[in-house]
């Protein structure tokens, strides 16, 4: 279950590979960025992050589908989930953000990333 969250909330950055830019700019601006006039270098990042963060999901995707076959990692995804939570922690305190998302992303991090780890262990049975 928490790989399967893990897996939907990653994969769903794949939105950013295939959306039109002005569609990824009006979905930042309903998560509360400021305005984003056109950069093609920053649209190349943001789909290279999409991409990254995309292929990530489906990688915890495969740790769901086969977690005997991949049992050895399911920690380390674990782990990595409260590391991005915490980091988000830091910088979300930092820029003074507010809530909406920050409040969610960090929850995400800490009860998906705790909750692989909580069970990493029935993976290996």
């Amino acid at each position: 279950m928490f790989l399967g969250a893990a897996a939907i909330g990653w994969i769903v950055c794949l939105y950013g590979v295939f959306a039109s830019w002005p569609a990824v700019t009006e979905a930042l601006v309903d998560f509360g960025a400021h305005p984003i006039s056109y950069d093609p270098m920053l649209e190349y990042w943001f789909r290279m992050f999409s991409g990254a963060f995309g292929l990530v999901g489906v990688w915890y995707g495969m740790l769901m589908i086969w977690p005997t076959k991949f049992a050895v990692a399911i920690p380390w995804f674990g782990a990595l989930m409260l590391v991005e939570g915490v980091i988000l922690l830091v910088y979300g305190i930092k820029l003074s953000l507010p809530p909406f998302p920050f409040y969610g992303d960090t929850l995400a991090c800490f009860v998906v990333g705790g909750g692989i780890l909580y069970f990493a262990r029935a993976a290996r049975e």
